[in-house]
């Protein structure tokens, strides 16, 4: 490790030499606490002293009889005679709550088998890109309610990923955490995969052959704040090392300590556990949680940026990006922060993507609406259109819209039990077609009624009732044809790809328009009023129905047929209400 990056927030391989590291049967351990009177390390109950070395910031111990699942503090003494033990910062492992020690972990001992997939990855810029967000233990449970190891979960997520339609999966927070409802967003194990589910091994393996099977993973990373509990990062050397020391800024709005990114030993920290996280576990990218805390203090622009921040991410990405060939870098940001997805050599954070969250807000509020009042908010749907050129934009409908209160997305459909379903079909034939990449959270395609409770698995009992199978076949197919036609996506940041069509009356709930690439051309029409629509729409000879909502395979009415021949270079198109169709031109 290079001290003078590592000091001055350049350092991107600082696990590499902090932490426990094995060699044979005996093992270094190294912390850095510089305002510590002293530190002694806690293995198999002995109590070793830790020297100070260079510039004595750092501690180091070599201890013999060390092995790989062997359980470890460093007891931290502060200046009064006090002492905290804690955690390891770059601890590989951790105990399940309620344990709070760190474990020895062989990180070499899986040999991956994905070059392939390694070698030519990409950040899907110009292909699809279609994400199922889900926590790992929720998805599914034991039958005795346990959790599944990570690689039993390979095989049985492997085949529904692939039945769905899904090209990635993005698994929330599992970077090791004392609280189950926190989902895993108030950490104190930054490098240790947590062991709820099992070891570093079971969840390369995992990774591994998700790889294999040309499924890519995405981590949700948490580089904003961290738990309080004082075993973690809190007050770390007995000072504040990795917070604020100000009482202002030093908590988040959720109760955890904010990262300070002024510090290049954080920033240090931060941006090698990153790296950490895609070159030694082989992620395909980070989704990064709170973006909008780092840019402005305390989230709220009205704060002002802080410049540090903003610093940290810029360089963070830039760094990232060179050193992990193919990785997607993901912006969970609500804000209007300008230049999210640009280069940082133009002035931008370097992001790939950025959660398009006024959309998500804006579409939800529309199929929320009655359908009386739906006919003055087209522009709703319409406005994301005027701002989407400006970033790269990643459409979400995650975790956060389907818990505390806020029902699951088939239940926001305004009406009836059996009027919500057509509804959430047009929805997400919107959303499929509309410029951008996706994201679904687990259960959604189910059309899940219970909103998510991360103490119990999806409720897979719907598939057994006809309406609900429906719903899970018509998402099916739905993503496969998003996958497998290119105007959808190639397109998707070049104004070319996206026009609306003229036949569109966004008053009375009518809304048509194209997407295209290289040749392609596929036009949407949604009906999204409560009563029956139609409209001309200029068409070639030959045109194919690709999809329509209202199929009786989908739980609709409308029997299965082709699109008709369009008469003097027209296409007459009816639209039950809450319909939609997709057309190849």
């Amino acid at each position: 490790m290079d001290y003078y990056a590592f000091y001055t927030g350049q350092c991107f391989d600082a696990y590499t030499w902090l932490g426990a590291h094995l060699e044979g049967e005996r093992a270094v351990f190294r912390t850095f606490a510089p305002a510590a009177a002293g530190v002694v390390l806690l293995h198999g109950g002995r109590e070793l002293p830790m020297e100070r070395v260079h510039d004595g910031n750092f501690f180091e111990v070599w201890a013999e009889d060390v092995r790989p699942g062997d359980c470890y503090q460093y007891r931290i003494y502060r200046p009064d005679g006090g002492y905290t033990d804690h955690c390891d910062p770059y601890g590989y492992g951790m105990e399940l709550r309620p344990g709070r020690c760190s474990v020895v972990r062989d990180l070499g001992e899986h040999t991956f088998e994905d070059g392939a997939w390694m070698a030519s990855r990409t950040d899907r810029r110009q292909e699809p890109l279609h994400i199922y967000e889900l926590h790992l233990g929720s998805w599914r449970r034991k039958p005795d309610g346990g959790w599944y190891r990570y690689d039993e979960l390979a095989w049985p997520l492997i085949e529904y990923v692939k039945e769905c339609g899904y090209n990635y999966v993005e698994f929330l927070p599992l970077s090791e955490h004392p609280c189950d409802e926190s989902w895993g967003y108030q950490i104190t194990g930054f490098y240790a995969p947590t062991s709820r589910y099992g070891t570093a091994k079971e969840l390369m393996l995992l990774i591994d052959r998700l790889h294999q099977a040309g499924i890519g993973v995405i981590l949700d990373f948490v580089p904003a704040h961290f738990a309080v509990d004082d075993y973690g990062l809190a007050r770390y050397d007995g000072q504040a090392l990795y917070e604020y020391p100000h009482r202002d800024v030093e908590v988040s709005e959720w109760g955890s300590h904010n990262f300070i990114h002024s510090r290049g030993e954080v920033r240090s920290f931060l941006q090698s556990c990153a790296r950490y996280w895609l070159e030694v576990f082989h992620f395909d990218g980070l989704r990064m949680d709170a973006i909008s805390r780092i840019l402005y203090w305390q989230g709220e622009e009205a704060r002002g940026v802080n410049g540090d921040g903003v610093r940290f991410l810029r360089e963070m990405n830039r760094g990232l990006k060179h050193l992990c060939p193919g990785c997607i870098l993901t912006a969970e940001d609500s804000t209007n922060f300008p230049k999210v997805t640009a280069p940082p050599e133009y002035g931008g954070l370097g992001f790939d993507y950025k959660w398009d969250m006024g959309w998500m807000h804006d579409t939800l509020s529309y199929f929320q609406t009655p359908p009386e009042e739906r006919l003055g908010r087209g522009h709703q749907l319409t406005f994301s259109m005027h701002y989407f050129p400006q970033e790269r934009y990643l459409l979400p409908l995650s975790h956060d819209e389907v818990v505390h209160g806020k029902a699951t997305i088939l239940q926001k459909m305004h009406g009836d039990y059996n009027g919500k379903f057509p509804q959430a079909r047009a929805l997400y034939l919107y959303m499929m077609t509309h410029p951008g990449k996706k994201l679904n959270f687990m259960g959604n395609e189910l059309g899940h009624f219970r909103e998510w409770d991360e103490k119990r698995e999806q409720d897979w009992l719907l598939l057994d009732f006809p309406i609900h199978q429906a719903f899970f076949r018509y998402i099916k197919e739905l993503n496969h044809l998003y996958l497998t036609r290119p105007a959808l996506s190639r397109w998707d940041y070049q104004g070319e790809g996206f026009a609306w069509l003229g036949c569109q009356k966004p008053e009375t709930g009518l809304f048509a328009y194209q997407r295209q690439c290289d040749g392609e051309r596929l036009a949407v029409l949604l009906n999204l009023s409560d009563q029956a629509r139609s409209c001309q729409l200029p068409a070639p000879d030959s045109v194919e129905l690709l999809l329509h909502t209202d199929w009786r395979r989908f739980g609709g009415s409308t029997p299965e047929g082709a699109a008709g021949k369009p008469l003097g270079g027209l296409l007459n198109v009816s639209l039950p209400p809450y319909s939609g169709q997709l057309f190849r031109m």
